[in-house]
C-alpha cells in the first residue's frame, strides 16, 4: 500500500528538524539527541544524492532506473511549467537509501480519544508526530509513549518536505529509491504535493498544509495523465484511486463512530472500551468484506487494517479534510494558479479561525 495519505507531509521533518537543532544547541534541551539524529540523518541522506544526468551517463545505472528518473524529471518540468511550483533543485537529484522509507513517523493518541499527541518545533510550530531515520529508533521512542498509556502507531514515510527553506542546491530535497518505481500517476502526485508544501505553510496547522498539498495534488495529477500520461497509467491510477476511495469511505465512516463514542457524556469509560472494541471488529468484516467483493483480494491495506487504533486513526482527517475548500477556492480564483497561491498564501498568514472562516 503506497500510504498516500500518511506521507510525508507528514513531511515537514527536514526543516523541524534542523531548525530545532540550532535551538537547542545554543540554548541547551533536553532532546538534543533527538534533534542530532534528525541533522544527521538529512545530511546523510542528501550527502548520498547525485544529480539525475551523472545517474543518466552512468554505465552502471540500470535501463529501468533511467527510465524512471527521466519520467520524474518530465513531471519535474510540468510542475513548474504548468502547475506554476518552484523552479529550483529539489526533485534534481537521486539518491539510493538502501532501505524502504526515508523516514519512520511516530503517532500516539489516549486510549479514548483520537486527539494526537503534540509536539513543539521551532519555524513550523506544533505537529501530531515525530519523525526518525532509523526504525529502531523509532520503535524505541513509540515504546516510551505506549508506557504512557497512549496507543501509538508507527509507519515508514516514503519522501518529506524541507519547504524550500534549506540553503545550497546539495541540500535540497532528492528522489528517492522509495518511491521512485511508483505508477506513473502516483509519482507525478507525490512530487506535486510535496513542491505544493514550499509555496505556502501554515505554523502548527497540519490539516490545512496538508489539504492545500493534496488539492494541487489532485488537480495537478489529472492534468497531467491526461495530458501526457499512457491508457495504461490512466487506468493503474483509476484503479488505485477506486481502492483508495473505498478504503477512505470506510475508515472516515469508523473513525467518526469512534469520535462520537468517544465524545459521548451519556457513556462510562467501560461502555466506551466495549464500544471501541464491537466498532473494531466490525471495521475488520467490512474491510474483509470490501476486499473480496470490490478489489479482487487486493491486500495492499491489510497491515493498516491489522495495526488500526486511535492513533491511525487519528491521522486520517489531516490530507483530506479541507480538500473541498481548497478546490472551491481554486475554482473561485479562475483555476489560475498564480492566483490560487496567493490566496492560499494570505490565509496561511491569517490566525486559524479566521483562516478557516475565510476559506470557501
Amino acid at each position: 500500500m503506497k500510504r498516500w495519505w500518511l506521507m510525508a507531509s507528514l513531511s515537514l521533518v527536514g526543516v523541524v528538524l534542523l531548525a530545532g537543532a540550532s535551538v537547542c544547541l545554543t540554548s541547551g534541551c533536553s532532546t538534543l539527541g533527538y534533534y542530532a539524529q534528525s541533522v544527521g540523518g538529512h545530511l546523510a541522506l542528501v550527502r548520498a544524492a547525485k544529480p539525475v544526468p551523472e545517474w543518466l551517463a552512468d554505465e552502471h545505472t540500470s535501463a529501468a532506473l533511467k527510465e524512471r528518473l527521466m519520467l520524474s524529471q518530465r513531471i519535474r518540468d510540468y510542475a513548474v511549467s504548468e502547475l506554476k511550483e518552484p523552479d529550483n533543485a529539489s526533485y534534481r537529484r537521486y539518491a539510493d537509501l538502501q532501505r524502504s522509507s526515508a523516514i519512520w513517523n511516530v503517532v500516539a493518541a489516549p486510549e479514548l480519544s483520537l486527539r494526537l499527541q503534540t509536539w513543539c518545533f521551532p519555524v513550523v510550530g506544533c505537529v501530531g508526530y515525530r519523525g526518525y531515520y532509523a526504525e529502531a529508533d523509532a520503535k524505541a521512542f513509540a515504546e516510551t509513549l505506549r508506557a504512557q498509556g497512549l496507543e501509538v502507531s508507527v509507519y515508514g514515510v516514503p519522501a518529506y518536505s524541507t519547504l524550500g527553506k534549506l540553503p545550497f542546491e546539495a541540500l535540497a530535497d532528492p528522489l528517492l529509491n522509495t518511491f521512485i518505481g511508483y505508477d506513473e500517476g502516483d509519482l507525478a502526485r507525490l512530487i506535486f504535493h510535496e513542491l505544493a508544501h514550499q509555496i505556502a505553510y501554515a505554523k502548527g496547522d497540519t490539516v490545512f498544509n496538508e489539504s492545500f498539498a493534496t488539492t494541487v495534488e489532485r488537480i495537478g495529477g489529472e492534468r497531467w495523465l491526461a495530458q501526457h500520461a499512457s491508457a495504461q497509467a490512466r487506468e493503474a491510477l483509476a484503479r488505485s484511486d477506486a481502492r483508495r476511495q473505498d478504503f477512505r469511505a470506510l475508515t472516515t465512516r469508523y473513525r467518526d463512530a469512534l469520535k462520537a463514542l468517544y465524545e459521548s457524556a451519556a457513556a462510562s469509560d467501560t461502555e466506551k472500551r466495549a464500544g471501541k472494541s464491537a466498532l473494531m471488529a466490525q471495521l475488520r468484516v467490512d474491510f474483509e468484506t470490501l476486499k473480496r467483493e470490490r478489489w479482487g483480494g487486493f491486500s495492499g491495506y491489510d497491515g493498516w487494517v491489522a495495526r488500526a487504533n486511535n492513533a491511525s486513526f487519528g491521522v486520517l482527517a489531516a490530507y483530506n479534510e479541507l480538500v473541498p475548500n481548497f478546490e472551491r477556492l481554486f475554482e473561485r480564483e479562475g483555476r489560475d494558479f498564480d492566483r490560487f497561491y496567493a490566496e492560499v498564501k494570505r490565509l496561511a498568514e491569517l490566525p486559524q479561525a479566521q483562516r478557516r472562516a475565510q476559506l470557501p
